[in-house]
């Protein structure tokens, strides 16, 4: 019986003896912090997305990756940035970090992520910046994001943390033609660090000045100092930073975790396209969105609506998922229903009716690259009884 079998989590990291062995000899390299790995993974990513115009930045963290970025495009008390109400709480917090104020518009039904036509609709005097977010590793609309940008003189970041590697005509999330993107690397992750992320950037004064704000507004990093051919220990500090370098052990884990990606991503769509067709047949629930034929999708998440011909609620439904032995999740609880968030500003369900009803909704299945064919039709087989 499935409920003898041994549970199954939502997510678990797909770690071999190459991350381990990397990680071992730089425990005994005596470079355990931000260091010759970081730098190198660093260049990898660049070199992973293909684009000789981009600087990656290795952070300890997407959140960090967010804050640099909207610290180095200047926005602050006054401004407003526009980003989704359906979408997990780092994305709009680092707005406030920086004493700026946040915009939460409502998504796309179908595609589940942020609505360009709500985006512009949202826009006014004070309004600085967007930040799309591509849910579930699926991208947004970014031709008519961009375009939005371009016309109304805002700028663009990227929430790629769901996004390694996803494409949008044809090309990698992270070579688009926004301010900035950043991605994740937390260990649920389609790759993972155990805690870090990369902030991605075709410009100069934003790379120069998250380089120094990383590491507390120093102008030179502990790296450039402690391998320097002179004696070179000196620096200065030229702004008030923040502490957000990666360390050399956790890059030691991306460097291989980063090679592994696109067969990661592959095994990825398999449990997705298995998912799709057993699901795509059942009038209980709607199959999570696939991407535009030709196109990648991460598939960080595989999010499952129950419909109006389902007999059990989603909130039931994860009950006895788990009563089988499966571990599921809900992406997201909206920012509109969150406490600091919906007090704030006022907001209400009425405000955001389609995010409100994914919500009620959705439940996020297992998709890791540890998952069997037979893991998969076991959660299969369990959704379906469960209906």
């Amino acid at each position: 019986m499935s409920e003898r079998q041994p549970f199954m989590p939502f997510a678990l990291p797909d770690i071999g003896e190459e991350e381990i062995s990397e990680v071992a000899e730089t425990l005994r390299s005596g470079w355990i912090t931000t260091g010759p790995k970081a730098k190198r993974f660093e260049e990898d990513f660049s070199a992973f997305l293909g684009d000789d115009s981009l600087q990656s930045i290795a952070v300890n963290s997407a959140t960090s990756g967010l804050h640099l970025a909207l610290e180095a495009l200047g926005i602050g008390p006054g401004d407003e940035v526009i980003t989704t109400t359906h979408t997990f709480t780092a994305t709009a917090e680092v707005v406030r970090y920086l004493g700026a104020d946040v915009k939460l518009v409502d998504i796309d039904p179908v595609t589940l992520n942020i609505d360009a036509r709500a985006v512009e609709a949202a826009v006014t005097a004070k309004t600085k910046a967007i930040i799309p977010v591509h849910y579930g590793g699926l991208s947004a609309d970014m031709s008519a994001i961009l375009d939005i940008a371009r016309r109304r003189g805002l700028k663009v970041v990227e929430d790629a943390a769901h996004a390694l590697p996803t494409t949008y005509n044809g090309r990698l999330v992270g070579t688009l033609a926004s301010d900035a993107t950043v991605f994740s690397f937390y260990a649920n992750k389609t790759i993972t660090t155990g805690e870090g992320g990369m902030l991605v950037t075709r410009d100069d004064a934003l790379a120069r000045r998250a380089k120094v704000m990383r590491l507390h507004g120093m102008s030179r990093d502990a790296f450039d100092r402690f391998t320097a051919s002179v004696p070179s220990w000196y620096y200065e500090i030229v702004a008030p930073g923040f502490k957000y370098n990666l360390t050399d052990v956790a890059a030691a884990i991306g460097l291989h975790q980063l090679k592994k990606a696109r067969a990661f991503a592959a095994r990825r769509t398999q449990i997705a396209s298995l998912y799709h067709a057993a699901f795509s047949r059942m009038p209980e629930v709607i199959a999570a969105p696939r991407p535009p034929a030709g196109e990648l999708h991460a598939w960080h998440l595989y999010p499952l609506r129950t419909t109006a011909r389902s007999r059990v609620s989603r909130d039931r439904l994860i009950e006895l998922l788990f009563a089988r032995g499966i571990g599921c999740s809900v992406h997201y609880i909206p920012l509109h229903q969150q406490p600091y968030w919906r007090d704030r500003y006022g907001l209400t369900s009425a405000m955001f009716p389609h995010s409100q009803r994914v919500y009620e909704t959705q439940l996020s299945l297992p998709i890791y690259t540890r998952m069997s064919d037979a893991d998969v039709q076991r959660v299969i087989d369990a959704v379906s009884r469960a209906l």
